[in-house]
């Protein structure tokens, strides 16, 4: 019988099962491996339907007899006791956890992971520049422009703020980041997207609802 859950949280309410195991080792082995992943994460959710989320992954036990307090440390810096709300179970083990976001690749249609995007559209010698507008990412990479959709302007804005800092922390130093740009700057991006084929509807637009994916 398993009487491990390697479970995920949102907004501290158990949100799906992720895995199941019959001894502690081997859900702490798995737990760690998914903290690992979480770590290497780029851009991790924030948003959803246009509110702020937080991810949390944690081991229970199918006990109802808690043998060590679990203890979490919230934004105030208080450290409060972490309980379940059904009965039999006991978390024995919780940490903050990065689920990955997507962004809305405008040239496919489709989401994408921000690794398949660098391997995609940030490869090959040459500078590249990534830039923001509204709510939007462009790529520029000579005369080649891409463009992706984020949720809001604040998401577009940590999303280069994101990529920036894992570019540092690997050392490429191919790539300029800019997020702020004066009028005549702006007016010149949107006529060159304009002029690239993209739809102006959307290049005006500073927030989406983009399609919900677990």
């Amino acid at each position: 019988m398993a009487n491990y859950l390697v479970v995920l949280f949102k907004d501290k309410k158990k949100k799906r099962i992720i895995n199941k195991f019959i001894t502690p080792s081997k859900a702490k082995d798995f737990f760690n491996k998914k903290m690992k992943e979480s770590s290497d994460v780029i851009f991790d959710v924030k948003y959803e339907s246009g509110k702020e989320v937080d991810y949390e992954m944690g081991i229970i036990h199918m006990s109802s007899k808690q043998e060590v307090p679990i203890y979490l440390t919230d934004d105030l810096g208080r450290n409060l006791r972490v309980k379940l709300d059904e009965p039999g179970m006991t978390l024995i083990l919780i940490s903050p956890y990065k689920k990955e976001e997507k962004v809305f690749d405008i040239q496919t249609k489709k989401k994408i992971e921000v690794q398949r995007l660098i391997k995609t559209y940030l490869k090959g010698e040459g500078v590249k520049m990534i830039s923001m507008l509204n709510n939007k990412v462009i790529i520029q990479d000579e005369e080649k422009v891409f463009l992706f959709t984020l949720k809001n302007e604040s998401e577009a804005s940590r999303f280069i703020d994101c990529l920036s800092n894992y570019f540092w922390k690997i050392k490429r130093g191919d790539c300029l980041f800019v997020k702020d740009f004066s009028k005549p700057q702006k007016k010149y991006l949107y006529q060159l997207l304009e002029n690239k084929g993209f739809d102006k509807s959307i290049l005006y637009r500073r927030f989406t609802s983009l399609p919900h994916q677990e």
